[in-house]
C-alpha cells in the first residue's frame, strides 16, 4: 500500500504564546515547535499499516516554515520512507481550504492508496484540511477515527469513530483519506538509532509557486489582528446561610452575568 500522511510543524502546547506589539502575529523567537500532536496518531497509524502489508510505503507531507523540516525528520524517525516540503515562511497567511488546495495538488502527484491526517492542528483548531483535501482530490473522507482496519485485498477499509453515546463503524472503499483522533493508537518514540539514520535522510522540495494553484488556490480569509484572551477575574466567594447565598447567586446570575 502507498500511504500518504500531512502533517503540520505547530508551537508545542507546553510554550507559552505571546502576541507581537502591533498584533500582527505571535512572536515566534525561543518558541519551540514540534510535530503536531493529532498528525502523531496519523503518522503511527500509516507505519502500523506498513508494518503489516509487505511492500508498503509511507509518504509524508508538511507545508510549512524551512525549520519544519524538524517534524518530517521526526516522522522519518518514526519510521516513515520519504518526506516532502513545501516551504513557505508565510505559511499563517493560509486558511484551512488554501492550505488543503495545496496539499492536493501535492498528494495528486503521487500514487496513494490512503491518505491520514490528524483530526485538527492546535494551533488553530480549524479541522478543515482533511475534509477539504478529500473533497479536492475527489475521495471519501471519514473524520475522527478511532481504529483503523485494512482488508486483506487492501482495496477497502473499516473504520470506527466515536459519536454521541455510540460508536460508528463505517466501510470505506480506497482510496480514501481518514483523520486520526486520540485513542486511535499510541505513537511510538523514535529509537537513537533511527533518529541519527533520518538525520542524513534526504527531504524532497517542492516549491509552492511551481504548484500552479492559480486565483482559487489564494486565501479565503484574512487575519486582520492577533491579541491575547483577557485576564480572568478573580472569584468571588460568597458567605452565609445556604438560603441567602443561594438567593445571592440568582441575583448575580441575572443582574450582573446576566445569564438568567
Amino acid at each position: 500500500m502507498n500511504l500518504v500522511v500531512c502533517i503540520k510543524h505547530v508551537p508545542d502546547t507546553e510554550s507559552k504564546i505571546k502576541v507581537k506589539p502591533d498584533g500582527s502575529g505571535i512572536v515566534t523567537e525561543g518558541l519551540n515547535y514540534v510535530l503536531n500532536p493529532y498528525d502523531e496518531f496519523a503518522v503511527e497509524e500509516a507505519i502500523r499499516i506498513k508494518e503489516k502489508a509487505a511492500g508498503s510505503r509511507v509518504t509524508v507531507v508538511c507545508i510549512g516554515p524551512d525549520d519544519a523540516t524538524k517534524s518530517l525528520r521526526t516522522c522519518l524517525a518514526m519510521g516513515a520512507d520519504e518526506a516532502i516540503h513545501v516551504p513557505d515562511n508565510d505559511f499563517q497567511r493560509f486558511d484551512g481550504v488554501a492550505t488543503a488546495r495545496m496539499l492536493a495538488a501535492v498528494v495528486k502527484g503521487l500514487t496513494f492508496d490512503l491518505v491520514l491526517c490528524g483530526k485538527q492542528a492546535v494551533d488553530d483548531d480549524c479541522a478543515q484540511v482533511g475534509p477539504a483535501l478529500a473533497e479536492f482530490l475527489g475521495i471519501p473522507n471519514v473524520s475522527v477515527i478511532t481504529k483503523l482496519e485494512v482488508a486483506g485485498d487492501q482495496k477497502q477499509i473499516t473504520v470506527q469513530r466515536e459519536i454521541e453515546g455510540a460508536n460508528e463503524i463505517v466501510d470505506c472503499s480506497l482510496p480514501a483519506l481518514v483523520t486520526a483522533q486520540k485513542g486511535l493508537n499510541e505513537p511510538r518514540y523514535p529509537s537513537l538509532p533511527n533518529i541519527m539514520k533520518a538525520k542524513k535522510m534526504p527531504i524532497k522540495t517542492i516549491a509552492a509557486d511551481s504548484l500552479a494553484l492559480g486565483p482559487e488556490g489564494a486565501p479565503k480569509v484574512e487575519v486582520l489582528r492577533f491579541s491575547e484572551p483577557p485576564a480572568r477575574k478573580a472569584g468571588r466567594v460568597l458567605e452565609g446561610e445556604p438560603k441567602q447565598v443561594v438567593k445571592e447567586v440568582i441575583s448575580l446570575l441575572i443582574e450582573e452575568a446576566k445569564v438568567l
